[in-house]
């Protein structure tokens, strides 16, 4: 099975560069499938009839899973030499460029001209600079806090000198082109925001009061930044509502966003701070999106509390990290997870408001098998560093079915589709290679050839990535093979995730496709059903080694 991960078409708005390098460390211990099998066994009949629920928590931002990048605008194409102009009229390429050259250009609203000329003291370009030359590695926008020194930012926009401060440095410039350093003081990557100071204060233009402006759909509002470093600008657009898929609540902006605008305000038409600019859609036309102004005053209250900024930023965002996949698997398993028939197996998916699902069948005549996929992925993921996108839970279901091929045939075919997997490379800078164990195991019915991957990330301590392939082996002329993937979690929730999973695979009983509940995993156990024995535990697995210098 050839497993492609849902690639989303989220945009940061900042220009992020250049992979965070991480000394090589050991391989983490390899993981033992025989805990996951025996709890899968032993839970295997606790069931319930409660049907899947939709949760929407309170992603921040989601962010995306594409590092930073401009979706240029397409030049219209030229006439083909010897095309005939229409008939009656002249030279249309002439005459267009003729119109637009003394067309009169759309005037910019009133409310936008006098909001910018208000606020544009107060607009500040926040760049990334490689500490060797001075020179900029990245751009994204901020905005001064009333008429203090503290200017609100998107973590993305600094991401480079709060994780590698030895290697970047931060600067600021304003719209007058006076520029100095700056010192960061609070992140918060859950919902992409960082507080700095700066050695210059604002007008008080930017206020963050304690009753924030109430937003109605299809209002104005006014986003500012530095789009692409070509200068300060102003864009209009609309407010279109709270975003429920991303993990933490965005707003939509239907409004232009560009590369370079991380970072800055989006204000009502009387100036009020609606949100922060932060990504657009890549597939889409003027679809953007904007962290709440709630976030960033939780962060300014948090910056006023504190005594000093920390000394290691790394520290704190795997703390954040920590705290964002304890909150993802608690709503993952809150509820149980939905069972769908597929040929004679169940298989479980979870659809709610962050995570879709998707459908595909390759059936064709000439074909001596067929494929049907289902894939459900979060639609969003945690911005760490230009290379680095994590806490994101995904589930693939591939079931293969022999039409024209003989048992040994298709036998090959399942075999080659089980191996056509990738889970990692020991060269990766950002996480360890992956140590594997693979078993064949049987849960409540169904036996399994299973492979479990456990991978320790070099810098964020606690945090790894799971991956769980299983394939039946129960049919001669067919095959399912599913995957599970958990990035960026605890080892405790990795495991416990894979039991659920792992367990939640059967054949399809009569009235397939009803919820069932799967058996809770506590302390590493799970219940046995009435009248059997439980199942004899294996050996506990061993713990990933976390490598790396912090």
């Amino acid at each position: 099975m050839k497993f492609t991960a849902l690639a989303t078409t989220i945009a940061l708005t900042g220009a992020c560069a250049g992979a965070l390098a991480a000394p090589t460390t050991a391989n983490p211990a390899a993981p033992s499938l025989a805990a996951a099998a025996n709890a899968a066994t032993a839970a295997a009949t606790s069931t319930a009839t409660t049907t899947a629920t939709t949760t929407t928590p309170a992603k921040g931002k989601l962010p995306p899973a594409v590092p930073p990048q401009v979706s240029p605008t397409s030049p219209a194409s030229p006439a083909s030499p010897g095309t005939p102009a229409a008939p009656g009229s002249a030279d249309p390429s002439a005459a267009g460029a003729a119109a637009a050259d003394t067309a009169p250009l759309p005037p910019p609203s009133s409310a936008a001209q006098h909001l910018y000329a208000s606020a544009k003291n107060d607009i500040l370009q926040v760049r990334s600079l490689l500490k060797s030359g001075r020179t900029q590695s990245s751009v994204g926008s901020g905005f001064l806090i009333g008429t203090s020194n503290l200017v609100v930012t998107n973590y993305h926009v600094v991401s480079q000198f709060a994780l590698d401060p030895d290697t970047y440095v931060g600067e600021w410039v304003d719209t007058s082109g006076q520029r100095g350093n700056v010192e960061l003081l609070a992140v918060d990557v859950l919902h992409d925001l960082a507080v700095l100071r700066v050695n210059r204060n604002g007008t008080g233009f930017f206020k963050m009061p304690e009753q924030l402006a109430r937003l109605t759909q299809g209002q104005y509002l006014y986003s500012m930044g530095n789009p692409l470093d070509l200068g300060f600008a102003i864009s209009e657009g609309a407010y279109n509502g709270v975003i429920a898929r991303s993990f933490y609540d965005q707003l939509m902006f239907t409004g232009p966003i560009n590369s370079g605008m991380s970072g800055g305000p989006s204000v009502t038409v009387d100036g009020s701070v609606a949100g922060v600019n932060v990504s657009k859609r890549l597939d889409g036309e003027l679809v953007s999106f904007l962290v709440p102004a709630r976030f960033a005053q939780d962060l300014l209250r948090k910056v006023e509390q504190q005594a000093k900024a920390p000394a290691d930023f790394t520290s704190v965002v795997a703390g954040q990290l920590l705290s964002h996949q304890r909150a993802m698997v608690d709503q993952l398993l809150s509820s149980p997870l939905s069972l769908k028939p597929m040929g004679p197996y169940q298989v479980p998916v979870r659809e709610s408001e962050q995570m879709r699902c998707w459908g595909r069948s390759n059936v064709k005549a000439d074909k001596p098998f067929t494929v049907d996929d289902a894939s459900c992925a979060m639609e969003s993921a945690i911005f760490v560093s230009g290379s680095l996108q994590t806490g994101q839970l995904s589930i693939r279901h591939q079931f293969l079915r022999g039409t024209g091929l003989d048992k040994l045939r298709f036998a090959q075919l399942a075999s080659a589709s089980f191996k056509n997997e990738h889970f990692g490379s020991n060269k990766d800078t950002r996480l360890t290679g992956p140590n594997c164990t693979e078993d064949f195991v049987k849960n409540k019915n169904l036996p399994l050839r299973a492979v479990l991957c456990v991978r320790a990330y070099r810098k964020f301590a606690g945090l790894y990535d799971f991956a769980l392939l299983t394939a039946t082996t129960d049919q001669g002329l067919m095959s399912l093979q599913s995957r599970l993937d958990a990035r960026g979690v605890s080892y405790d929730n990795g495991m416990r995730v894979s039991r659920v999973f792992l367990e939640s695979l059967s054949l399809a009983p009569a009235g397939a496709g009803t919820p069932v509940r799967p058996a809770a995993v506590k302390g590493g156990k799970t219940g046995t059903p009435p009248g059997e024995a439980a199942a004899k535990p294996g050996p506990p697995p061993a713990r990933p080694a976390t490598g790396g210098a912090q």
